[in-house]
C-alpha cells in the first residue's frame, strides 16, 4: 500500500513530468495532449511501483520535431551551396535521474547514451545541481546538446503564468525579414540571455531572436524582439 510520503512524491513527479512534456510540446515536438496533460491516476498507474513508491527510470521519452519544428531550425543557405540545408535539430530525449547527486560519472553515461542512440538533444531532469566538476565537461561533449534542470524547476510551468508573456522563436528566414524591415544588425536588438527562465524553457541558442508578444490596454497586444546571448 502506498504511503502518504510516496503519494506526496509521485503527485510532486506528476506536476515535474508534465511541465516537461509541455515545455518539449512548446519548442515544437511531436507530443499529444494526452501526454502533455496525463492524469495524475494514470500517472500512478504507469510509474508508481507495487509499493506506491515512484519508478523515475520508467519516466523517460523522446521526441521527434514537428515539419514547423524543423523548419524553424533550418538555417539559410550559404552563397553557392549545394541542396537544402538540414535542420539543425532533431530527436529529443529525456531522463530523469534516480540518483540524489549528479556527478561525472551520470553525466557521461548520459551523453554516452545520447551519442549511442543519435539524439540531437538531450534532457536530464535531476534531484539535485550536478556537481561543479560534472558542470564543467559538459562543453567538451559536442555535438551533443545536452541541458539539464532541477526538478524544483520544473515543478510549475512557468510559461502558463499570466505574468509572463508569450515567447515565439523567429525562423531564420522570419530574423532576416525582421532585420531588413527594420534596417537592423542583430546586434542592435535588446538582448535575452540563454539562461533567462523562458530562454531555458524554449531551449533558445545563442544568435536566435524571439519575438514576445505582451497584452496592452491600449493597442490590446504589442509585439518586441529578442536576440539570444
Amino acid at each position: 500500500m502506498a504511503t502518504d510520503e510516496n503519494s506526496r512524491e509521485l503527485s510532486r513527479l506528476w506536476r515535474i513530468v508534465r511541465t516537461t512534456k509541455q515545455m518539449c510540446a512548446d519548442r515544437g515536438y511531436e507530443l499529444t495532449d494526452e501526454e502533455c496533460n496525463i492524469s495524475l491516476a494514470d500517472f500512478k498507474s504507469l510509474y508508481a511501483d507495487e509499493t506506491g513508491a515512484p519508478q523515475r527510470t520508467k519516466m523517460a521519452f523522446t521526441a521527434r520535431p514537428s515539419a514547423a519544428m524543423n523548419q524553424r531550425y533550418t538555417p539559410l543557405p550559404r552563397p553557392g551551396q549545394q541542396g537544402d540545408p538540414e535542420p539543425a535539430i532533431g530527436t529529443i530525449h529525456v531522463e530523469f535521474n534516480p540518483n540524489p547527486s549528479v556527478g561525472i560519472k551520470d553525466i557521461k553515461q548520459f551523453a554516452q547514451l545520447l551519442s549511442e542512440k543519435n539524439y540531437y538533444t538531450g534532457v536530464f531532469v535531476t534531484q539535485s545541481a550536478p556537481t561543479a566538476s560534472a558542470l564543467k565537461i559538459i562543453p567538451s561533449l559536442l555535438p551533443t546538446v545536452m541541458e539539464i534542470f532541477r526538478e524544483e524547476d520544473l515543478l510549475v510551468n512557468i510559461s502558463r503564468h499570466e505574468l509572463v508573456p508569450k515567447h515565439i522563436l523567429l525562423s531564420p528566414e522570419e530574423k532576416r525579414g525582421l532585420l531588413e524591415r527594420y534596417r537592423l544588425k542583430e546586434t542592435q536588438l535588446p538582448r535575452i540571455r540563454v539562461d533567462d527562465p523562458m530562454a531555458r524553457y524554449l531551449g533558445l541558442r545563442r544568435g536566435q531572436v524571439v519575438k514576445i508578444i505582451r497584452k496592452s490596454e491600449t493597442a490590446g497586444r504589442y509585439a518586441s524582439y529578442r536576440w539570444a546571448i
